[in-house]
This record gives C-alpha cells, structure tokens and sequence, in this order.
C-alpha cells in the first residue's frame, strides 16, 4: 500500500536477502517531482528496536564496554545495548543488558532519547535510558541474567570528571569510541544535574 509524506510516496517494498538476523530491502518510491527512485535498506528480524543504557555508579563513575565488532574489525568502546524483542518493553532490555554486560543492577532508570540510529541505511530504532545509582549486581542476580556466550566483553568503570581523557588515550591506542557515546555522556550529565535540582527543591518543600 502505497503511503504519502510531504508528497513523497512509498511504491513498494521488496526483500532482496534475509539471514538469521537482518534482510535487505529494496524499496522503490516517487519523490517530489514525481520521479521513480530505489533505496536499498536493512532490517532487524524479530526485533521491535534495540535498547542502550549509560549506567553511572553511586561513586560518580561512567560504566562502558569494550568488545570485538567484526564488521569495523576492531574493538569498540559503547554503552550496553540490546535488541528488545516484540514482546518485551525496551526498559526491561535495557535493565537486563545492564547485568549481563556489566555485572551491575539499577533500580533507578530514566528514559532519555528515542529516535533512528541510521536513517540513511536502516528504520532502526533506539532508545537509550540512563541508569542511575549502578551498583554491583549480587550473584544470584548474575545468575538470573548471565552474559551472552557470543559476547567477549570488558567492563570499563570511568570516573565523570576525566572521562574524556580517557576516552581520548584508549581512541590513541587503537580502540575505536562508539559515537554516540558523546553526546550520551551529556545528555545524561543534564538529566542527572536536572534529578538533583529537583530533588533539592523536593527536600526544601518538605522542611
């Protein structure tokens, strides 16, 4: 069925290729002058979006992961991620992912962002929520959600003050930062700057 968008329209939609994980597209659409185009795109398979959390201790510090991407070849330094299956609210991805790449647990999470990852390739969805007051998970908890066996992670604790130094030695040396995980350091020193005004102001009230 054809759709309409600011005079664009969506012809049609057809799947070139689908593996385990992803299937490419080809879609075919009429832009604004009226002229026949084609896009080629990727999807996820069983898989409404795909959740990213910034965890931050009670000590102040920034918790990432670093591990093996093969399509960069190279080891990359992000914030825990997941897909979030169609049946499971991306808050929930988001606090499992927390335990099984780091091995800590945050019962204070707050929605951050939403939007496309990679609108140019793929309608991709994210969301990304911070995780405030991280502390280490207990082992019956780790047992409850243990790590992938596909993944080779290693967990980097980074205080707030300095991370980018640090951020910029480990680049230095090889590894690869996640791109996002910029703009996510900020946006969650606003939130959290933010939580504690109001919680100020909660406190002030009260007395």
């Amino acid at each position: 069925m054809a759709s309409w968008i600011d005079n664009m329209e969506i012809l049609k939609r057809e799947g070139l290729w689908e593996g385990n994980f992803l299937r490419t597209l080809l879609i075919t659409y009429r832009d604004k002058r009226g002229k026949t185009r084609k896009w080629e795109a990727v999807e996820r398979i069983r898989c409404k979006t795909v959740a990213a959390v910034v965890p931050f201790t009670r000590a102040g510090e920034f918790i990432l992961v670093r591990q093996y991407r093969p399509v960069v070849e190279n080891f990359v330094i992000e914030f825990p991620a997941g897909l979030t299956p169609p049946d499971e609210d991306p808050k929930d991805t988001a606090y499992r992912e927390l335990i099984e790449e780091t091995g800590y647990v945050s019962t204070d999470i707050h929605f951050l962002a939403q939007g496309p990852i990679s609108s140019g390739m793929s309608a991709e969805d994210i969301v990304f929520y911070l995780a405030n007051d991280a502390v280490l998970a207990d082992e019956a908890l780790r047992e409850q959600f243990p790590p992938d066996d596909s993944e080779d992670i290693e967990v980097i604790v980074i205080p707030s003050e300095g991370i980018y130094e640090v951020l910029s030695e480990r680049g230095s040396k090889g590894d690869l930062i996640d791109i996002k995980v910029y703009g996510l350091i900020e946006l969650s020193r606003r939130y959290l700057h933010e939580l504690h005004a109001k919680n100020q102001f909660t406190s002030q009230r009260r007395l």
